[in-house]
Parts: structure tokens; C-alpha cells; sequence
């Protein structure tokens, strides 16, 4: 498990991270996942009814485990980014980040000046304002930006993205990434795979952190995702877990019924 003040220096260095996903928003699941031993959490509040409350609760329940926790807000207003880095988040996933414009806007609203315009006050990530000079001293250095590659556009502005140097790393969306390449839901089309090859290329290059999300995380799909070049995988998530165990479930009650 990577503690908090190193994640960072592991995305800077290309090192292997897996992660664990969460989309809903009672804690207790949260817990279970920070004591398996995953290097952070990461909450999808894009696709999720996760609120900013509950969102507090889960970031609390993974850091109590000393495990850092990322969200992932429903869009690039700071209306969820402030909130949730004052909840006390250790950066932030954000989504559909499409041009190198987007990304130095999302990293100004993280950074606090003279990196960013991030606004000072007073939350838990201060401690309620018991560690305020350590916590503002830190942030800019110990914070974690990762950007969502999700589009075609994307994939054509990336190398403007990658030269950013605030940003810590990209993490592939393939579903709608297949979906802005007009194959919805086909992650392994051909048009997905070429432009799945050129971000992991172009990350390679800049040596910057790639990661992905798999549903279907076995030790033959997480080796294959290394193969490619990725360091850091999300292993599936909450919902991909249920989902699966019930599919199963109901196949066996088929069966015994048949």
C-alpha cells in the first residue's frame, strides 16, 4: 500500500498502482476496500448520485485506513472541485478533458496560487484549521492531478495535455471513448485499440503515469493491461463486482431450475 505523501513521487515514476473504484456511497464499502490493500480510492461521483456529503464520508472512511482518495466530480465547475479538495481529498480524477486548455484550467482550480487560483479556507482537509500552514505549505507538491482521456479530441490535443506540467498523469475512459469514435461500448474495436496505443505512446514518451479502469479484473487481464504499457489500474469497482456476482448467481439458480 502506498501511504499518501508518496503516491505522487509512484505516478511521477511509472510505478505500478491499482486502485479501487467506488460508486456507491455507503462507507462501510469504502472500508472494505481500503483494508484489501489497494494503493487508493478513487470516487466516481460522474456516474454515480454520489453528493459532495457522501463524498466526505468516503474519503474520510479511505483515509482512516491511510489510504489516499481521489474523486472524480460530474464536470470541471469548481463548484465540485473546491468542496471536495476541502473535504480533504488528495487530488482529483477529472473527466472529458479534451484539449491542453482544459487541463491547465482544472490544474489552476487545484493548485493553490502561485501555481493555481485555489481559494483558501477551512475544512477537515485542514483539520478544521488545526494544520492549515502544513496542509497549504504541502498541497501544491503532495496533490494529485489525473485527466481523463475520453474523445476523439482528446486523443489529437493529448500531447498538449501531457505537456502540462502540473499534471501527474491520464487515465483512459474506453466506453466513451469507443462512443465519441462512433463504436459505443466496443472497447476492443480496432479504431479504439489504435487510439488506445497512441495516448499509451505519447505517455510513454513524456514518461508520464497511464492507467485504465477494467471491469474484469483477473490476473490475466491485469498482466495483459501491464503488457500494453499502462501503471496504474483501476480493479473494477463496486457495481462491476455485484453486478457480476448476481449475473452468476442467477445463471446457477437457472440451471438448478432447468
Amino acid at each position: 500500500m502506498i501511504s499518501a505523501s508518496n503516491l505522487k513521487g509512484e505516478f511521477r515514476d511509472r510505478k505500478i498502482v491499482v486502485g479501487g473504484w467506488i460508486s456507491f456511497a455507503h462507507p462501510s464499502i469504502t472500508e472494505i476496500f481500503a483494508n484489501c490493500g489497494f494503493d487508493l480510492i478513487a470516487i466516481d461521483m460522474e456516474h454515480s448520485t454520489i453528493s459532495l456529503e457522501q463524498a466526505q464520508r468516503i474519503i474520510a472512511a479511505s483515509q482512516s485506513y491511510g489510504v489516499p482518495c481521489l474523486p472524480r466530480p460530474v464536470s470541471h465547475s469548481n463548484d465540485w472541485i473546491k468542496p471536495l479538495l476541502d473535504s480533504g481529498a488528495n487530488g482529483l480524477i477529472a473527466p472529458m478533458v479534451n484539449s491542453g486548455v482544459d487541463c491547465k484550467t482544472l490544474s489552476s482550480l487545484i493548485k493553490f496560487p502561485p501555481l493555481g487560483c485555489r481559494s483558501f479556507g477551512v475544512n477537515r482537509a485542514q483539520e478544521y484549521g488545526r494544520s492549515f500552514n502544513e496542509y497549504v505549505s504541502n498541497w501544491n507538491d503532495n496533490s494529485v492531478f489525473i485527466a481523463q482521456i475520453e474523445t476523439k479530441e482528446a486523443v489529437k490535443e493529448i500531447d498538449a495535455i501531457l505537456d502540462n506540467p502540473l499534471l501527474d498523469g491520464v487515465m483512459i475512459g474506453p466506453y466513451d471513448l469507443s462512443g465519441s469514435l462512433g463504436v459505443p461500448g466496443e472497447t476492443n474495436h480496432p479504431l479504439v485499440l489504435d487510439a488506445e496505443k497512441s495516448i499509451l505512446n505519447a505517455c510513454k514518451k513524456r514518461s508520464k503515469a497511464c492507467g485504465t479502469q477494467l471491469a474484469d479484473f483477473t490476473e490475466e487481464t491485469f498482466g495483459k493491461t501491464l503488457e500494453k504499457g499502462y501503471s496504474f489500474v483501476f480493479a473494477s469497482s463496486d457495481l462491476f463486482v455485484l453486478n457480476n456476482w448476481a449475473s452468476r448467481v442467477t445463471s446457477i439458480i437457472k440451471g438448478i431450475r432447468n
